[in-house]
């Protein structure tokens, strides 16, 4: 598995060298840079511009003939708690893309930050938040605490099953 936090905007080589590979092939965007993606986060509309510039990527990376493509939003990386907020609840528009999509909530700033807590007591609002990305159609998560994380993803299996019709068909 490749995970590109990137998605193959800085390195031209990245779908060459990946069209060769029979991995997994992660796709997250960042705006901006590691050390500058905080400095200024802005979008006129988060979700709309991360379905486009997905959307963009996506077509690069199948016309280097890489199949394998998961989407990940890049939840903390060059956003705001309220772009992703928004990213959260709007999770299910990217099924337009039609790759499955992995998202990173655990102990995440905006857990933080609108909790005003600190990282090591954000287990209890990484299971909510990861739950939530289940129901609204994420298909992975990234985590820390492997434990609570599958017992998230069992229970809200078990819902779905039992409830088709009351749940967003998507997740």
């Amino acid at each position: 598995m490749i995970n590109d936090i990137t998605a193959g905007t800085r390195d031209d080589r990245m779908m060459d060298l990946l069209s060769g590979a029979s991995v997994p092939y992660i796709m997250m965007h960042m705006q901006e840079t590691p050390r500058t993606m905080q400095d200024n986060p802005t979008y006129d509309n988060v979700t709309r511009e991360l379905i486009a510039f997905f959307t963009k990527q996506l077509e690069k990376a199948r016309q280097a003939g890489i199949k394998d493509i998961i989407i990940d939003p890049g939840f903390g990386f060059g956003k705001t708690v309220d772009h992703n907020f928004q990213l959260l609840e709007e999770l299910d528009h990217f099924q337009v893309l039609h790759c499955p999509v992995l998202v990173g909530l655990s102990r995440k700033s905006m857990i933080n930050k609108t909790l005003g807590i600190k990282s090591v007591d954000a287990l209890n609002g990484t299971t909510v938040l990861n739950t939530i990305a289940l129901l609204k159609g994420a298909k992975m998560l990234r985590v820390h605490d492997v434990k609570p994380a599958v017992e998230a993803i069992r229970l809200t299996n078990q819902l779905k099953k039992n409830n088709p019709s009351q749940l967003n068909d998507k997740a």
